[in-house]
């Protein structure tokens, strides 16, 4: 199990995220216009960087459901390789059966 303050500094940055998504898909389109005046894309370049460091979705981390394990995270299920493979041996997971021949 994840210390629960990191738990919680990761939750924290994906509401940073969701906050500041608008306004940082706008300073990027404007300064991803090579048509626009070059101080206007200058300006837009400061701004971005006077966002959070939060703000970046690439700090989010995808952690485990019901751990908060950061490493080994399955997308489609949100869990870590360990309780995905428990969670299918018990049948919680549908669609799931362990394979022999």
């Amino acid at each position: 199990m994840a210390k629960k303050s990191v738990i919680y500094r990761n939750i924290k940055r994906k509401k940073t995220v969701e906050k500041y998504k608008d306004l940082r898909e706008k300073l990027k389109e404007t300064i991803a216009n090579i048509h626009l005046a070059e101080g206007a894309r200058w300006e837009a370049q400061e701004k971005l960087q006077q966002l959070p460091r939060d703000a970046s979705p690439i700090r989010v981390r995808r952690r485990c459901r019901l751990t908060g394990r950061p490493r080994g995270v399955y997308r489609k299920v949100d869990l870590a390789r360990t309780k995905f493979r428990e969670c299918a041996a018990l049948g919680i997971l549908p669609g799931l059966t362990k394979a022999s021949w």
